[in-house]
């Protein structure tokens, strides 16, 4: 069976096919909230495991929660066959994420798709508190996936 990117989303959000990748229990990551053709909602927590030397969140969750709502936000735009990675990964912190923040909402929001390269932003926003923690971009390259087995 081959699904588009959006399908496979769908069906793995809802238990049709695979587990969600080990990621998102490793980050404590949802399955997407909010699924549609290039756009995608995460939420996750911050906890103390993620903690750096200062006392606060380390950067590489923010950057990971964002990889990931900008990765699927391209991976929606797919046709059956396509694969993709990511080839650049800007992100913009805002301010320290704090153990005690709270649930965090990552958006991704697919910006461009040509035939092998695509282009999506997002933004990391405290559910809570409405406050911008990080924002960033992405270029993901297109490819197509070699036949398993």
């Amino acid at each position: 069976m081959r699904l588009s990117g959006l399908e496979y989303m769908r069906a793995m959000v809802a238990g049709e096919i695979g587990a969600p990748p080990p990621i998102g229990a490793t980050m404590g990551m949802s399955i997407p909230t909010e699924l549609d053709y290039g756009y995608v909602t995460f939420e996750a927590e911050p906890g103390d495991f993620l903690l750096n030397p200062m006392g606060s969140v380390h950067g590489g969750f923010a950057a990971t929660l964002l990889d990931s709502a900008l990765g699927v936000a391209v991976h929606t735009s797919l046709d059956a066959g396509l694969g993709f990675t990511t080839a650049e990964l800007k992100v913009n912190y805002t301010r320290a994420i704090k153990p005690n923040a709270g649930r965090l909402r990552a958006e991704g929001r697919l910006i461009h798709r040509g035939r092998q390269m695509a282009t999506a932003e997002g933004r990391l926003v405290g559910i809570e508190d409405d406050k911008l923690y990080a924002h960033g971009t992405a270029t993901c390259f297109i490819f197509p996936l070699r036949p398993q087995g």
